[in-house]
């Protein structure tokens, strides 16, 4: 199974759309630039929805729905959010086909059947949402609003890869009001750490936490913080992002409030959101030329077990033990799968669950039963062990953790190697081509500047760290001052 995996020396964006389609994670689809997301794939992301959804309401929010459907009129009113997605909208303009006179068992649209306004299939939901809000919010009293949807949405594309960009994918999309700008910062830089310590607690992946150049930034926000990974070929990729809305979408919208005093305020806002993307990072990220290599935290099955035996009465002796160890597992709340099908044999299933990114593997068969042990092999390391039946879902359990530590502490050498600092535009340059990752270098702060580097390298500026200290420097490009490096990357 591994062999028709390319490997990621030899071209590594094939290894990852071979690695999607045949660990069964998702398939291409009739519709141009969109994705299946097959049942593999998608108890995948209910894994990291679920966990995510409890975060999210930990932290007091609450989930509701909004339509699909965003009237053009709405979608206008913030003038720079409208830009910024103008070109990637589907847009909704007749409701009826009727069957064409001129070739029989054909449609055409009904040209009588035009909308009297357009309707934006929804790129993100700002407006629809926030043109619900003024409905809800008079006073101080019912602030804050703090409001979460899982969703799709639809922008189109040109240029797809299957879960890191498609025509429509799924995500969640957070969407809050305060009666404060300080407020409203606080909700964006907490839903930043919720992300961040999702995705390096549940995915094992190191993230840089940071705030996004102007050139950068969520159309129609103030400010935009993010969370920057990186995968395995040195490119980055944005992992999550949180906006500080300011009041432009109140001003917009006219959503207004009476303060304490009695006096009219625009509400603060913000909006944040990680979506199916995270799939394709943690594809990246973990994976190696045998499959998917996935955290036990958010794998569909974390343990598989496959018997080898002879004959029936070897595989009674063999299932009786296995509903024990089954029992044991579930009661720790592992997830295990027993394959004892006979429709292939143990070698192939081996491969199978090995290209799936299954992270423990055991083996069970009658010697194995005669002395009390049990063929464990671990997914990441491909190590493989004896263990006693004797405590072993205890054993189990304690081997989860260390790879998924495992799987952290590999990610955060292979990201902390490749934070290059560099100092010239010759460096710069250099690293990008020959080493990847992140260049830590000086940017004279100007978007000029920024847009410039971006034509000449093909990197841009993936975010100025939280935590960056401050260092006199001169820009890369222009020998401008500069006050802090920022990270340049090329990224997906």
């Amino acid at each position: 199974m591994s062999k028709e995996i390319t490997s990621r020396a030899q071209d590594y964006s094939q290894w990852y759309n071979d690695l999607i389609l045949k660990s069964g994670l998702a398939d291409y689809s009739a519709v141009r630039g969109c994705m299946v997301i097959k049942p593999y794939g998608f108890a995948l992301w209910e894994n990291m929805r679920d966990v995510l959804d409890k975060m999210f309401k930990d932290t007091g929010h609450v989930n509701a729905y909004f339509p699909l459907f965003v009237p053009k009129s709405l979608f206008e009113a913030e003038e720079k959010n409208a830009e910024g997605f103008a070109k990637e909208c589907a847009v909704v303009t007749h409701y009826r086909l009727k069957a064409d006179p001129n070739n029989k068992g054909k449609l055409i649209v009904d040209p009588e059947a035009k909308l009297e306004e357009e309707l934006v299939v929804r790129p993100t939901s700002e407006a629809i949402i926030w043109n619900t809000y003024k409905t809800w919010i008079q006073s101080y009293r019912d602030l804050p609003i703090l409001v979460n949807q899982w969703a799709n949405v639809v922008r189109w594309e040109m240029r797809t890869r299957l879960f890191l960009r498609t025509a429509e994918f799924l995500w969640q999309e957070g969407h809050t009001a305060h009666a404060t700008a300080e407020e409203a910062i606080v909700e964006t830089k907490k839903m930043l750490d919720v992300y961040a310590d999702f995705v390096e607690n549940w995915m094992a992946l190191p993230v840089v936490k940071g705030v996004k150049s102007p050139n950068e930034r969520f159309a129609g926000a103030e400010d935009t913080y993010c969370i920057e990974a990186l995968m395995q070929d040195g490119k980055a990729l944005q992992a999550g992002t949180s906006h500080f809305l300011g009041q432009n979408f109140a001003k917009a919208f006219d959503v207004k409030f009476s303060d304490k005093e009695n006096k009219l305020d625009y509400v603060w806002a913000t909006s944040w959101g990680v979506s199916t993307r995270l799939i394709g990072a943690l594809v990246m990220a973990h994976s190696d030329d045998n499959g998917l290599v996935l955290p036990p935290k958010i794998a569909p099955v974390q343990v598989v077990i496959v018997p080898i035996y002879r004959g029936e009465e070897q595989k009674q002796v063999i299932d009786a033990k296995v509903q024990e160890l089954v029992k044991q597992l579930k009661a720790l709340g592992i997830t295990v799968k027993y394959d004892d099908s006979d429709n292939a044999r143990p070698g192939w299933k081996f491969a199978e669950y090995e290209l799936k990114g299954v992270p423990v593997r055991v083996a069970l068969g009658p010697k194995d039963l005669e002395n009390n042990v049990a063929e464990v092999a671990r997914r990441d390391t491909k190590e493989k062990s004896s263990v006693s039946l004797d405590g072993f879902a205890q054993h189990i359990q304690q081997l989860l953790e260390d790879i998924q530590q495992n799987l952290f502490n590999r990610a955060k050498s292979y990201r902390d190697e490749h934070i290059t600092p560099a100092n010239t535009w010759d460096e710069f340059v250099q690293t990008l081509d020959t080493k990847g990752g992140f260049v830590a270098a000086h940017w004279d702060g100007t978007p000029e500047t920024e847009e410039k580097i971006k034509e000449l390298s093909k990197a841009t500026i993936r975010c100025i760290p939280l935590n960056n200290t401050e260092e006199a420097g001169a820009c890369i490009l222009t020998g401008k001052p500069s006050s802090q490096r920022v990270l340049f990357a090329r990224a997906y």
